[in-house]
């Protein structure tokens, strides 16, 4: 099974909401909710991706230091593996705006279990919920 590898971050604001995003709907898995982020590149590492990522999909801009791993996934999908590096992220610049997504949605952590998500980002949720 091909396995790839992944990364995705909860960018959290000053009231301790989570931003998710909407997949597009031409896409696989098309409107579920996720946490930003995307494929790791050659060459770059979990960090450099998500920080490239998160100016592609919403244009904002982080430093690596304000990066904090926080937890992975791993899930077998029907035709491949996911691992996906998890990060939360407290401080950028810039205004989260959906340019990859159909929507964005600052919501708490408590919260998240009512949005349709990948089975990835599922487990995720648990995480976030004990530190927020």
């Amino acid at each position: 099974m091909k396995l790839v590898l992944v990364v995705a971050c909860a960018l959290v604001d000053a009231d301790q909401r989570v931003l998710i995003a909407q997949r597009p709907a031409e896409k696989e898995m098309g409107g579920l909710w996720e946490f930003p982020g995307g494929k790791i590149e050659p060459g770059e590492t979990p960090e450099q991706a998500i920080r490239r990522e998160l100016e592609e999909e919403l244009g904002v801009q982080t430093r690596e230091a304000c990066l904090a791993p926080l937890a992975f996934a791993s899930h077998s999908y029907e035709n491949f593996h996911l691992l996906m590096p998890f990060f939360i992220c407290r401080k950028w610049s810039g205004q989260p705006r959906a340019l990859e997504h159909q929507a964005l949605q600052w919501v708490k952590a408590r919260d998240l279990r009512q949005f349709d998500m990948p089975p990835a980002d599922e487990p995720l949720i648990a995480h976030l919920c004990d530190l927020l």
